[in-house]
């Protein structure tokens, strides 16, 4: 592993962390032409610095760590930009907002009793989840009116991403990365009992 590629892929990841913050500034200050712009380079991001590490051979346990944290401030920021710029979107589509909400939080909090730390599967569902997730986002505050039809695909994605994940934690006894997804892990306990 070259680690002046993984340096430069974990700076990618870093900027989303730094970024998030600047996000939350720009919510409160009102200023949503800088928000939306920032809040989409911060998505582009997310899916550069992945495919980079891939690529570059720069895949670690701290990139992993640092992209998932930085995955879940993005969405954050995200999701309290709706709250302050989108309320009406917000009211109309609240219970499904609160499912996904809920299903993440208990994950979140099943993996931190589990492995004493958040997960970090990046499972094929999380990586489609999250593309959906970010043209969402990105789109919401860019269009004149939300993209229901995307919302609504972007939240059974993520509502069985998250219960997947569920799952995955109850299954696996020991932390790991870069799971691919369910049929693997069930796969490969299969072929480990013959």
């Amino acid at each position: 592993m070259n680690k002046r590629n993984q340096y430069i892929v974990n700076a990618i990841t870093l900027y989303r962390i730094v970024a998030a913050p600047i996000l939350l500034v720009l919510i409160f200050a009102k200023q949503l032409d800088l928000f939306k712009w920032l809040l989409a380079i911060s998505f582009f991001t997310d899916l550069i610095d992945g495919y980079l590490a891939r690529k570059c051979k720069a895949v670690s346990i701290l990139g992993s760590r640092l992209d998932s944290i930085g995955d879940d401030l993005t969405v954050l920021a995200a999701v309290i930009g709706l709250f302050v710029f989108k309320s009406e979107f917000i009211n109309k589509e609240f219970v499904i907002l609160m499912m996904l909400f809920f299903l993440y939080a208990f994950q979140t909090l099943f993996a931190l009793i589990r492995y004493r730390k958040i997960s970090s599967f990046h499972t094929y569902l999380a990586k489609s989840a999250a593309i959906l997730q970010g043209a969402f986002f990105i789109l919401i505050f860019l269009l004149p009116e939300p993209l229901y039809f995307l919302f609504y695909i972007a939240a059974a994605v993520t509502g069985i991403e998250l219960t997947e994940e569920i799952i995955l934690v109850a299954l696996l006894p020991r932390w790991e990365v870069n799971v691919k997804g369910l049929f693997w892990v069930l796969k490969r306990e299969k072929h480990s009992k013959t």
